[in-house]
């Protein structure tokens, strides 16, 4: 696997990333609560036992306090045992339990109200630190409020966070690093499918296979068929090259090495001026041919052509060669643009008008149409038509109805040839207007 621009990789990193501070945040909030859990417990023992020490005090004879029954727990009778209880105030000496032995509990911070318990901690003592609840109450008979103090050393609970954290930590970090194998599990199965149409390219390329063949995910499938249908387009593509440098070919290079031969037979300034054109216009079929064999590798054209200038251009052209002899009328949207190359806009509609002009009557009415992703040339003459048994062979290379008439009969089989590159079609149908031939060229509309 890459260490740059790998999609694996990039999900393993993302959900490593996710995961971990979801963890994180998730740890420090659970170890939060926890940690509140154990604390209240603990205040909730201490209370229970500062509630206890309450209800068992009351006043000697002498005005000090005494409890009338010993707390529960034993380690309030043991020196230092880490549980304590106190009673100060009411201008008497502090009343500790026998835990204390030789120490007194601190007051609370601030000198508190202590109406409601007030919890504190105390580090009053350097060999542990305390947790302490404390109450102020007046004992019936005396003339002043009594405090009454539990304390507790903080060590057990300072264990049992510590433990609690231990457990918390390695138990995220084992879910961690299992949500992230199992990411990276996921993205390997999950991206399996691309590698296998990666292997299916590869073979492809190699000619092991001409198409994307085997069965795949339904999430996978719109891709294959996009891959299928490309490979078919680019070998319809290759095709229209190699018909389109066919037809060039056939109807060009015989005629020019005819003119040449025929240009060096002679010494003349004719002669020279002849094979020189020649010359040119051979480097125009080269460079053609050489463009049509491009054009089947080529991907979809990104070019914008508008149509209206190029018919207007074209038709002022036949009207010149054909010396005024053909009229032509234009109409229609003249806004539309074809999605393609302005030669080859150009060579279509070139083909189409001349044919038009010179095998009608002399009349050509050309109408332009556009939809949502269309645009469509409709060329009319006043000619003879054909029938309609007879249209299909004028796309077939050299073929022509009309011997009487110049030409190779390589017009709409060119035209068609290009079109199909595009995407576009020819159609042959009757004029209702004219009589004669009607052919509509469709091609994409560009946006």
């Amino acid at each position: 696997m890459s260490t740059r621009r790998s999609l694996q990789r990039r999900m393993v990193l993302i959900a490593a990333v996710w995961i971990t501070m979801l963890l994180g945040v998730g740890g420090l909030a659970l170890v939060q609560v926890l940690d509140d859990t154990l604390t209240a417990s603990f205040d909730e023992q201490l209370a229970n036992n500062l509630n206890a020490m309450i209800n068992a005090a009351e006043l000697d004879e002498v005005g000090d306090v005494r409890l009338l029954r010993p707390l529960g727990d034993q380690r309030f009778a043991e020196p230092y045992s880490g549980l304590y209880w106190q009673v100060s105030g009411g201008g008497h000496a502090p009343f500790p339990s026998r835990s204390l032995w030789d120490r007194q509990l601190a007051l609370p911070p601030g000198n508190q109200d202590c109406r409601t318990p007030c919890k504190f901690e105390s580090t009053q003592f350097s060999s542990e630190t305390l947790r302490v609840i404390a109450r102020s109450v007046r004992l019936p008979g005396a003339a002043q409020p009594f405090l009454f103090q539990v304390a507790q050393s903080s060590r057990d609970l300072d264990r049992q966070k510590a433990r609690t954290r231990t457990v918390v930590g390695w138990s995220l970090g084992v879910l961690g690093i299992g949500l992230i194998v199992m990411v990276g599990l996921q993205s390997i199965y999950g991206l399996a499918p691309l590698r296998r149409v990666s292997k299916a390219i590869a073979a492809i390329r190699s000619g092991e296979a001409r198409r994307v063949e085997a069965q795949f995910l339904v999430e996978v499938e719109p891709l294959v068929a996009e891959i299928n249908e490309l490979l078919a387009h680019g070998e319809a593509q290759s095709e229209a090259a190699r018909r389109h440098a066919g037809n060039l070919a056939h109807a060009l290079k015989t005629p020019m090495s005819v003119l040449i031969g025929e240009a060096r037979g002679r010494d003349d300034p004719l002669a020279r001026t002849i094979e020189a054109q020649v010359q040119v216009m051979r480097r125009h079929v080269d460079h053609q041919l050489a463009r049509a064999r491009a054009a089947g590798r080529r991907a979809a054209s990104t070019a914008r052509t508008p149509v209206w200038p190029s018919l207007e251009a074209i038709a002022r052209t036949v009207g010149r060669i054909h010396q005024g002899k053909v009229l032509i009328d234009l109409a229609g949207d003249r806004e539309a643009s074809f999605r393609g190359e302005q030669q080859d806009l150009e060579e279509m509609l070139g083909n189409l008008i001349d044919n038009a002009a010179l095998h009608g009557g002399g009349r050509v009415f050309i109408t332009v149409e556009a939809d949502a992703d269309q645009v469509r040339v409709l060329v009319e003459d006043d000619g003879k038509g054909i029938a309609p048994d007879q249209r299909s062979r004028l796309f077939e290379r050299g073929e022509r109805l009309d011997t009487d008439k110049p030409g190779t009969g390589l017009g709409l089989a060119i035209v068609k040839d290009v079109a199909e590159l595009y995407g576009g079609s020819v159609a042959l149908d009757s004029s209702e207007d004219l009589g004669g031939l009607l052919v509509t060229l469709t091609l994409p509309l560009a946006a």
